[in-house]
């Protein structure tokens, strides 16, 4: 693929599902897959509180891996939405829809956020 491309949702769902059929034998389970993500979500947390938090770095550790954590984080949401049959392109449109619905006057008038 072209890295100059936009990738959209649902081809890199289509992505993901060609490449764990390729490449990964087949998927994990779900609820293996779910450890999974709770392992990569603790991975990008652990660098946001080293890059931005009051935390500091351990000695060698690398911190410039930022992106490449968020990639897994969202590989693995992927392989999930896959198992599930959930299309995330429609997944996002309708939980955008909803919190446009529920929240569109919310934030704007929340003075903590002025």
């Amino acid at each position: 693929m072209d890295q100059s491309e936009d990738l959209g949702l649902r081809s890199a769902q289509k992505l993901v599902d060609e490449w764990i059929k390729k490449y990964g034998v087949r998927y994990f389970g779900q609820l293996t897959n779910m450890a999974i993500l709770t392992e990569e979500v603790g991975e990008v947390a652990r660098l946001i509180s080293r890059i931005y938090g009051e935390q500091s770095a351990k000695p060698g550790e690398d911190l410039t891996k930022l992106s490449d954590e968020l990639a897994d984080v969202l590989w693995v949401v992927m392989c999930l939405a896959n198992q599930c049959d959930i299309d995330l392109t429609d997944a996002l449109i309708k939980n955008i829809e909803k919190k446009t619905n529920r929240d569109k006057t919310r934030h704007i008038n929340n003075p903590k956020l002025k």
